[in-house]
């Protein structure tokens, strides 16, 4: 049945209205059809009962008592065609039709004083059966049983005939309802679906960003609560998302003044405590040459996390840009190491000639965080590793550390995220990695944190693929 019942919601309308409408119909008109067919039948019956009534009254009170064959013979010829008359042993017949008679009918007969009829079903149609006692009627008025019974058959085909034609009209009146049902299943469909309609188109346009989208409610049934409830509904996600999108503004402005605001006196505290340093650095005691070289580390940590803050900011109001050139991959990656001192602690797999259009600055952004993530976070060896694909370029670094959780891999790229949350202390800003990310993503790239390949399932894996051709924008 699911497999053959239309799926539209306009389909199942249309079907449910017509077969409820044609069924309706042709219930209507076989009732109808019905009620007709048994009202001819019954008055063939009584036309029968009656004329056979009737013309064994007219020659009843001629016979003679016990009957003889003549007697019986004038009898059946007075009722007509069809007819059985019967005494004791003696039988007269004529026509077809006797030979039909049933004991049930005699039995019928002979044990009452009334006249009694039968349908039967034979090989050339329905026939009806009627039989009656001739009762004698003494001076006195007494009547008694004569013992002649009388017995008629008539072929009902006429009222049979009649019948099929009143169930042939029923059936031509239901199939004269289908085409009306079916314009009015369209018009009803189209009536009851324009509000749905009308609230996909709505909540499409919701899913695509216009917030403003509304439907406007007509009337005053179900569908036109449904409106109102989806209108006060995109109403309240469109005072979330104005909300939610002020306070993301705000946040973002607030961390960009902060950062600028910050950098002048962080350059003027770096000068002072480079200072503090130099005039340390000859000083016998050893706790003031440790404070002064912590001074000169948190300062430089605090530099450090106002530049990521800086760059983040500018990434999330979109004024990012990308100074494209064409770089050998092998050679860049050679250089942020080499710039960092990290070629003697990093090993380096990667074949020359592996050409890529990308923003230089921001390409040793990427890799200088990736690989400071493996060798703050992981343990050796570190092992950066290019390859080429056919469109795309494919930097791979891996460290023989701890790994990265399972837990962790959906929230390592977040802003501030900790691997571990009881190491509160924990060098950098806590930005790289999504600082990493988000410089992918502007190439038309992504960092994806892999699967292990190390031995025992330890050390983490973090693959960037950046588009080997990219437009200048």
């Amino acid at each position: 049945m699911r497999r053959w019942w239309p799926g539209g919601l306009r389909a199942r309308l249309l079907v449910a209205f017509v077969l409820v409408t044609v069924l309706g119909a042709a219930a209507a008109a076989w009732s109808s059809a019905g009620s007709a067919g048994r009202a001819l039948v019954a008055a063939a019956e009584r036309g029968v009962a009656e004329a056979v009534t009737g013309r064994i009254g007219a020659v009843a009170a001629e016979l003679t008592h016990p009957p003889d064959q003549d007697a019986l013979d004038r009898l059946r010829a007075a009722v007509g065609p069809g007819a059985l008359a019967t005494y004791g042993d003696l039988r007269s017949a004529a026509g077809t039709g006797t030979d039909l008679v049933t004991d049930a009918l005699r039995s019928a007969v002979r044990t009452g004083d009334r006249l009694v009829t039968q349908r039967v079903a034979a090989r050339d149609g329905v026939w009806l059966l009627v039989g009656t006692p001739i009762a004698v009627t003494a001076p006195d008025g007494a009547r008694t049983p004569s013992g002649i019974e009388v017995y008629v058959a008539r072929d009902l085909a006429d009222v049979e005939r009649q019948v099929d034609g009143l169930t042939a009209g029923a059936a031509g009146t239901a199939a004269l309802a289908l085409p009306p049902a079916v314009l009015l299943a369209l018009a009803a469909a189209r009536g009851v679906l324009r509000p749905v309609r009308e609230l996909r188109d709505t909540a499409r346009r919701l899913a695509a960003g216009d917030l403003g989208a509304r439907t406007p409610p007509r009337g005053a049934d179900e569908l036109t609560e449904l409106t109102a409830t989806v209108n006060e509904m995109a109403g309240s996600l469109q005072a979330s998302m104005a909300a939610l999108q002020r306070m993301r503004a705000d946040a973002r402005r607030f961390a960009a003044d902060v950062s600028h605001e910050l950098r002048t006196p962080l350059s003027t505290l770096t000068a002072v405590v480079e200072v503090l340093a130099a005039a340390t650095a000859d000083v016998a005691d050893a706790d003031a040459r440790e404070s002064a070289q912590l001074a000169i580390a948190e300062t430089q940590r605090l530099v450090e996390l106002v530049e990521d803050l800086m760059e983040v900011s500018r990434l999330d109001a979109g004024t990012a840009s990308l100074h494209l050139e064409d770089v050998d991959a092998a050679a860049a990656v050679r250089d942020c190491l080499r710039a960092r001192g990290w070629l003697d602690r990093v090993e380096l797999l990667a074949p020359d000639g592996v050409g890529l259009r990308v923003d230089r600055r921001r390409l040793d952004v990427v890799v200088a965080n990736l690989v400071g993530n493996a060798l703050q976070h992981g343990g050796p060896p570190v092992r950066v590793l290019v390859g080429a694909l056919d469109d795309r370029v494919r930097i791979e670094v891996v460290d023989g550390g701890p790994g990265v959780p399972q837990h962790v891999r959906a929230h390592v790229f977040d802003r501030f995220a900790k691997g571990d949350p009881a190491r509160t202390r924990t060098p950098g800003s806590g930005l790289g990695l999504a600082i990493a990310r988000e410089n992918a993503r502007l190439h038309g790239g992504d960092i994806a944190v892999a699967d292990p390949t190390a031995a025992g399932g330890e050390g983490a894996r973090f693959v960037l693929l950046l588009p080997r051709e990219q437009e200048d924008r």
